[in-house]
């Protein structure tokens, strides 16, 4: 019988796992790890030049919505060095170094919102843009990336095989833009984007100090000096609660992302599968605080009845005690025409595009109801012409442009296309076409229609 593969032993297993990331091996020398990081912690001289010309880069990026200008600024930025520092002082047990690292982190945060307060003071772009508005609201997304940025950049700190990773921890944690978008909300008095903001950089630096003190301690650092147990604990539970009250709100805030992003895909849905109706096109719906769905549709007018089915199968969306508001044909217009006054000749264009729009969507609908009307009077002469006239299996109606070779003038004439399949013999004679064409004219009340007997 052939032999069972053996599996490894629980032992040798996590042996395997720990030779494999273990980062001891690799690590550098600890007195060269820390004489790096103290080398960035210090915030005068070039360093604050540098911090300086990466506020007023980052602030431009955010004025004029540039990723690539941001990511710039980023990379630049010196700010990583005193946080680092702060992690590393309480990873060793170093109160001159934590000392020293958070004078130098509030002096270059102090700086960093005034130069960019100064800068969007004097800017003539004052509208927030995207790049801008996505550094108000931090969420526990970006605890997480502060944490995993943190942790990475110190692992290329300590170790000998540091790759490109610095570059891309600068990029990925951001600590640039959020002191920015605070110093706009000073610049601008909005405290909202001012705390929001700020808050997003507070977050960034306690994580990635914090991911900075797990490092120093998994990495076995040895200690300035030796502490008592009793302190030791001490100094964990502070960390601990200023962790757990730095991510509370954040989670909080996350809470109400994720609950807005729900009801937003249920608002969607229950639009996009209800509110589909021929002829018509949903030009916008928006939510309001008290459980209200505003919709602004344009086209063919929806019947009341139609609304009403619509707002009974709210609850199948989930979207109990909902309210279902309507606006169309001349109330759409209107609230079109109400916009374009409230946002000013800036997208006049566009509006006007809307209302154009809306016209032509109007003026299509006209066509296919015209079309569309042939299409049932044909099926009402077929089942008359069955009885009228039994050799004739089936007839189509519809308008045609008469073009003149003389003048090219053109007539709008009707034609009656009939068709038999009968033998040769039971065709249609001469008198009955003559009649059909008579009774078709009248039954049409068309003066110019054109029969065809094929």
């Amino acid at each position: 019988m052939p032999q069972m593969p053996q599996i490894p032993k629980m032992p040798q297993l996590l042996s395997t796992l720990k030779a494999y990331f273990n980062l001891l091996p690799d690590k550098e020398d600890e007195q060269t790890t820390i004489d790096a990081i103290m080398a960035g912690v210090k915030f005068y001289g070039p360093n604050l030049w540098v911090l300086i010309f990466a506020v007023f880069i980052a602030s431009l990026g955010l004025n004029t919505n540039s990723t690539a200008i941001i990511i710039g600024a980023m990379l630049i930025s010196p700010l990583m060095g005193p946080i680092t520092g702060m992690g590393l002082a309480i990873g060793i047990y170093d109160l001159s170094l934590f000392r020293q690292s958070l004078k130098y982190y509030l002096v270059a945060t102090v700086i960093s919102v005034l130069t960019a307060c100064l800068y969007f003071l004097l800017s003539p772009l004052s509208e927030a843009q995207s790049e801008l508005l996505a550094r108000t609201q931090p969420t526990v997304y970006d605890v997480l990336v502060a944490l995993c940025g943190g942790a990475a950049g110190f692992i290329a700190i300590a170790t000998k095989g540091k790759g490109n990773v610095i570059p891309g921890v600068a990029i990925a944690t951001a600590l640039m833009p959020p002191l920015c978008t605070a110093g706009y909300g000073l610049a601008m008095g909005n405290s909202e984007y001012f705390f929001g903001a700020f808050y997003l950089f507070f977050i960034n630096s306690v994580f990635i100090a914090l991911a900075t003190y797990c490092g120093v301690r998994l990495m076995r650092f040895h200690r300035k000096e030796q502490i008592t147990t009793a302190r030791t604990q001490l100094v964990r539970r502070a960390i601990i609660a200023i962790v757990a009250v730095t991510m509370l709100p954040s989670i909080y805030l996350t809470y109400g992302i994720v609950q807005q992003s729900i009801t937003k895909n249920k608002v969607d849905s229950f639009v996009k599968t209800e509110l589909d109706f021929s002829g018509t096109h949903v030009m916008s719906s928006e939510i309001k605080g008290d459980n209200t769905l505003n919709v602004v549709i344009v086209g063919r007018m929806i019947s009341e009845e139609a609304l009403q089915t619509a707002r009974e199968r709210l609850d199948n969306y989930n979207l109990n005690g909902w309210t279902l508001n309507v606006l169309q044909g001349t109330q759409s217009d209107s609230l079109i025409m109400r916009n374009i006054q409230a946002i000013g000749n800036a997208t006049k264009v566009t509006n006007d595009q809307l209302l154009l729009q809306s016209n032509q969507i109007r003026e299509l609908e006209r066509q296919v109801d015209y079309y569309e009307g042939f299409a049932r009077l044909s099926s009402e002469v077929s089942t008359e012409l069955r009885v009228l006239f039994p050799t004739i299996d089936a007839i189509a109606l519809m308008p045609v442009s008469q073009v003149a070779t003389d003048s090219a003038s053109t007539t709008t004439r009707y034609v009656a296309a009939i068709v038999t399949m009968q033998p040769t013999e039971k065709k249609l004679s001469p008198n009955d076409s003559k009649k059909l064409g008579e009774w078709l004219q009248q039954r049409t009340a068309s003066d110019s229609l054109v029969v065809v007997v094929k």
